[in-house]
């Protein structure tokens, strides 16, 4: 899939809300600048959060939670994450039942969440983006309406 500008990587994040649901697990990769917030924040805001997410770079967890949004997200950053025996102090594998957790640079954490929905963004030459999915199988349906 091809995102032609941030307007379009907002979008799809937006699409993705429409589908998305407590349990699930979408992983954000490509390199800096790729769009992977750009993403987050169109799903944030279709979810209801009023004004812009902010980049959970420095705090590594950012936590939504009703009234704020509809249902309790988890925006994960794993950038300054040296090794993935780390992630057990942030306490995600708790959160994973009750909260959507958005997962930017996961291979920080490679096979750490085998059933997600992983997202891989590109650079592209005219200055768009290029969207590659990696859908399992409790996104295969959902998937199709994207």
């Amino acid at each position: 899939m091809i995102l032609a500008d941030p307007a379009a990587t907002e979008a799809l994040g937006a699409r993705l809300a429409a589908l998305a649901r407590p349990g699930d697990v979408v992983t954000l990769a490509g390199p800096l600048g790729a769009g992977k917030t750009s993403i987050a924040r169109g799903l944030l805001a279709a979810l209801g959060l009023a004004g812009e997410a902010p980049s959970p770079s420095f705090a590594i967890v950012q936590p939504y939670a009703p009234p704020e949004v509809r249902f309790p997200v988890l925006h994960v950053d794993l950038y300054r994450i040296d090794d993935a025996g780390e992630l057990d102090e942030l306490g995600l594998d708790e959160a994973e039942g009750d909260s959507l957790l958005l997962i930017e640079w996961p291979e920080r954490a490679p096979g750490y969440w085998p059933n997600a929905l992983q997202l891989t963004l590109a650079m592209a030459e005219d200055g768009g983006r290029r969207l590659t999915a990696d859908v399992p199988p409790g996104w295969r349906e959902r998937w199709q309406q994207i």
